[in-house]
């Protein structure tokens, strides 16, 4: 039960924080120049390797810091996304030169590469490693790749359909509220914690 658990919650907190995200914005990019299923399977590699590390990461962090406190860090860390996903992250146009010139012959390493780059560092990478501090790593691997790529591809297909149509403010306006009250959550679950 755990193990579903986790991963249900690592794809919607990934899925949410994947929502108007630079990284969508390169996905859809991408599918400008090369097929769907491509970038679909470039963005899978890419997120299985970025994710893979992630929760390496969470691993290392869970068993260093006490889990009372990595509660209270998630729950801030959530709010903080919350405000990053308001503020917007947009895709400049030296993202797009960047993306352009990495053309590395075949167009899924081109994919994976630019995809991988965009990822490292990223708010999602950043959530999954806040997740992964809470579950084993297995599950939120799973499910984080599994939000990454069905928000993309939702990204990507909405985008073919609605062309700009697509209220990108909204989006970002409800991905924000859900982050802070996940956030919320969390901030008063980890000061009862350290407080008890």
């Amino acid at each position: 039960m755990e193990f579903l658990l986790a991963i249900a919650a690592s794809t919607a907190v990934v899925f949410v924080a994947e929502l108007g995200d630079k990284t969508q914005l390169v996905a859809m990019s991408l599918a400008t120049r090369y097929r769907a299923a491509t970038v679909l399977l470039g963005i899978t590699i890419a997120t299985l390797v970025v994710h893979g590390l992630s929760v390496v990461i969470a691993e290392v962090v869970g068993l260093a810091l006490p889990t009372d406190w990595i509660a209270l860090a998630a729950g801030v860390a959530f709010v903080g996304f919350g405000v990053w996903t308001l503020l917007g992250d947009e895709l400049t146009d030296k993202d797009e030169e960047r993306a352009a010139s990495r053309r590395i012959g075949s167009g899924l390493i081109t994919v994976a590469v630019v995809f991988f780059t965009a990822e490292l560092g990223d708010k999602t990478m950043l959530a999954t490693i806040t997740v992964g501090t809470h579950y084993d790593w297995l599950p939120v691997w799973i499910g984080s790749t599994v939000g990454m790529v069905v928000a993309d591809a939702l990204a990507i297909a909405l985008a073919a359909v609605l062309g700009k149509k697509l209220p990108e403010r909204a989006v970002q306006i409800g991905a924000a509220l859900l982050f802070f009250l996940a956030g919320g959550a969390m901030v008063v679950e980890g000061v009862r914690a350290v407080a008890g």
